[in-house]
């Protein structure tokens, strides 16, 4: 391989060209650099041996690094294919040193390490490629282990823009001759490798860091906005003429006819509700709802989320903690749903806002404002909002107490919206079903509004028990992303033709642990791996998630980048601890039905600023996170803490097709006694005990009770509802 870069001497007229190159290519693609001041201060460009690594959005990467990143007399490791051009090779000649090189070749490392050694700072890419997807690719080990092998000082540095140039590989993006372009310069860093076994390990385990390194680069570079604003961007960079949303309605809505229908609602909700103030929504997955959503939140109103599918008191006790005083919804969605009785029976709304006649509302004045000004100049109308002002409330599903409102400000949901698309590489190429109900976390921030900020299309479909005509509905749009949770997965294939999924590429399970059963089938049925995570409503949702980069089967996956974690052990309990975790994803705090209106911070033993699960986990040395169980779900039977969570995975080994949740009620001789409760009659206790003794399982967890069931009994957010399944428990005792 002929390996060579351009000599440090430039010449006079090459040094003019250089700083006429800059000059234009500030102008034409107003180029701004973040984080210049701080590394300054630093002293980062004093180090001997500096390895700058960015991410590769275009074939234009090198040569606007070379004109603004503030490092003397770089070497860039270059694809060898991008200086086959000669235009190209002229100006990066121009702009830089460069060393053209072929990614595997083995004499690279070597090369590059060389030209550290020797005192030369170096711009490398680690995914090797330009992107195609808009996310990161491939991470190659071999950028890692250079750093490695040096000690390094590393820069990290993310270019934004450039994907939209026509110079990307984003064909099929919109792209622009003059794209607005940022650099972002982050805080300097090295990379600490543990002593391993072997040289293998080790080079991996250095692959794996810069991955993680890079992953919170993109997390770290995303500026501070409102979900209106986010909003608006997504329209600036895809286009007002993208389908972006669409429902059963049969409509789909360009990103212009979306904005026309975000303005009308909140101008109008405006008007019958006072700034600051939380305004109920009660809908179905209708693309109104989320006009409402982005509406309520441009105007300065918080939307509150009414689970539909909860009971008399759990509204009431939503709207009593939030302190609701107008309430929207449809006729149409209450008398389909029958709903007239609970709204009824709800105490201390001033107003029952029904969606038909909002719509009559609406003022030739309105339209007026709305043509002549508030359409074309969308960023005017958004009161003014903090980041850290509360964006939404959602309320927790309530399957073990009495539902509280939980407050995720702007930045909680932006945050884990980009977590997500990060880890599980969401983009405008793709095609979102989303059936789960949004006024659920992982119906919200998940399904729905992290695709459609990515600029992906959405589809919403009211309802996740619909087993027949969802395959049908993924099939007939050829989507490409679903969510769902393990008992809606379990029905889907149940019902599902092969070929229905046939453009499917991610599908993500949440809300309750995926069963081995379920995991195997999709992946029989469809060839398709199901994408198993982990979170709560107090983060936004997700913690962990597995990835097509990081996957491994039985666990929830990685820790989202911008997440720290600590376990604390809990007494009884051999392996794992409480989680403990912090980052730009958690609430604000909770609303309480026993102190209406006032925002509680959650207190954890770690400190301030993080959040206690309640969940028990083990973390395995690659960072892959095993679910133990619920500190609640744990029963003490003759002493000893079982694990419930346990005893369902017994049973699902004995009857893998079944479903099945276990619940505990007082004992006078154990204290406490298991109860099974299983959709498979044919399940016994000698099967239960045979199975115990063959994989290890305690005698104890073997449940002294099993009762038959038709079907186990959900939460509209599709948890198995525990509360009920306790209270069956207790009446089975009595």
């Amino acid at each position: 391989m002929n390996i060579a870069y351009s000599g440090p001497e430039k010449g006079m007229a090459i040094g003019m060209l250089r700083v006429l190159f800059r000059v234009l290519v500030r102008l034409l693609l107003r180029v701004h650099v973040r984080g210049v001041k701080e590394f300054l201060a630093a002293g980062n460009g004093q180090h001997s041996r500096l390895l700058v690594i960015a991410n590769h959005e275009s074939f234009l990467d090198a040569i606007v690094l070379g004109l603004f990143l503030p490092v003397e007399k770089p070497v860039f490791i270059v694809h060898s294919e991008y200086v086959q051009h000669p235009l190209f090779r002229f100006v990066l000649d121009v702009v830089a040193d460069y060393l053209p090189v072929a990614p595997g070749h083995p004499m690279v490392v070597k090369h590059v390490i060389r030209l550290l050694e020797s005192g030369r700072h170096v711009v490398i890419f680690p995914e090797g490629g330009v992107t195609l997807t808009g996310g990161l690719m491939k991470i190659y080990e071999s950028s890692a282990f250079v750093a490695v092998k040096t000690g390094a000082t590393l820069l990290p540095v993310w270019l934004d823009g450039l994907s939209h140039s026509y110079f990307s590989k984003m064909n099929h993006w919109p792209r622009k001759f003059f794209p607005h372009v940022t650099l972002t310069l982050l805080p300097s860093t090295t990379l600490s490798v543990p002593e391993m076994h072997n040289a293998k390990a080790r080079h991996h385990e250095s692959g794996e860091i810069l991955r993680r390194l890079m992953q919170e680069m993109a997390l770290a570079r995303l500026p501070q906005r409102t979900l209106y604003g986010a909003l608006c961007d997504m329209i600036r960079l895809h286009g007002r003429r993208r389908r972006i949303v669409g429902d059963i309605s049969q409509m789909e809505y360009t990103c212009q006819g979306f904005l026309k229908m975000i303005l009308v609602f909140g101008r109008l909700v405006g008007r019958l509700s006072e700034p600051g103030e939380k305004v109920g929504v009660l809908l179905p997955n209708v693309v109104s709802f989320l006009g409402f959503l982005f509406g309520i939140s441009a105007f300065g109103r918080v939307p509150a989320m009414l689970c539909y599918t909860a009971g008399v008191d759990g509204i009431q006790a939503a709207c009593d903690a939030a302190c609701i005083r107008t309430l929207i919804t449809s006729r149409a969605f209450v008398e389909q749903a029958k709903l007239a009785d609970k709204l009824a029976a709800l105490q201390g709304l001033e107003r029952i806002v029904y969606l038909e006649d909002l719509r009559k509302g609406t003022t030739f004045r309105d339209w007026l404002w709305l043509m002549g000004w508030a359409l074309w100049f969308p960023r005017q109308v958004e009161v003014e909002a903090s980041p850290e002002d509360a964006a939404v409330v959602l309320f927790t599903s309530g399957s073990e107490a009495k539902p509280k409102g939980v407050v995720l400000s702007h930045r909680a949901i932006l945050a884990n919206a980009e977590q997500t698309r990060i880890m599980l590489k969401i983009s405008r190429d793709d095609r979102v079903l989303n059936v789960l109900p949004m006024f659920h976390s992982f119906g919200l921030t998940t399904a729905t509004l992290t695709p459609l900020l990515a600029g992906a299309n959405v589809f919403l479909y009211p309802s996740p028990l619909h087993y027949r005509v969802i395959p049908e509905l993924a099939y007939e749009r050829a989507c490409t992303v679903l969510l769902g949770t393990n008992t809606f997965l379990g029905n889907y294939v149940r019902f599902a033709h092969p070929y229905d999924f046939y453009r499917l590429r991610c599908v993500v399970s949440g809300a309750e642990k995926l069963s081995a059963a379920v995991r195997e089938q999709w992946f029989e049925k469809f060839g398709i791996r199901i994408m198993e995570g982990y979170g709560a409503t107090e983060t936004a949702p997700v913690i962990t998630v597995n990835s097509p980069m990081a996957y491994r089967s039985g666990t929830v996956g990685q820790f989202l980048p911008g997440i720290e974690y600590r376990l604390q052990t809990i007494p009884g309990v051999e392996h794992g601890g409480v989680l403990h975790v912090r980052g730009p994803n958690i609430m604000s705090g909770y609303l309480k039905v026993d102190n209406p209106g006032v925002l509680q911070v959650p207190a954890s033993s770690e400190g301030s600023g993080w959040y206690e699960t309640g969940d028990i986990v083990e973390v395995d040395s690659d960072g892959f996170v095993h679910i133990v169980g619920r500190v609640k779900r744990f029963a003490k039977v003759a002493g000893e803490m079982v694990s419930l969570e346990a005893v369902e995975k017994l049973a699902q080994a004995v009857s893998p097709d079944g479903f099945h949740a276990a619940s505990s009620r007082s004992d006078e001789s154990r204290g406490e006694m298991l109860v099974l409760f299983t959709t498979d009659a044919q399940i016994d206790r000698m099967a239960l005990q045979k199975e115990a003794q063959q994989s290890g399982f305690p005698e104890l967890a073997i449940p002294k009770k099993i009762v038959f069931v038709d079907a186990l009994p959900l939460l509209g957010s599709g948890k198995t509802d525990y509360v009920t399944l306790k209270r069956m428990a207790e009446e089975l005792g009595a």
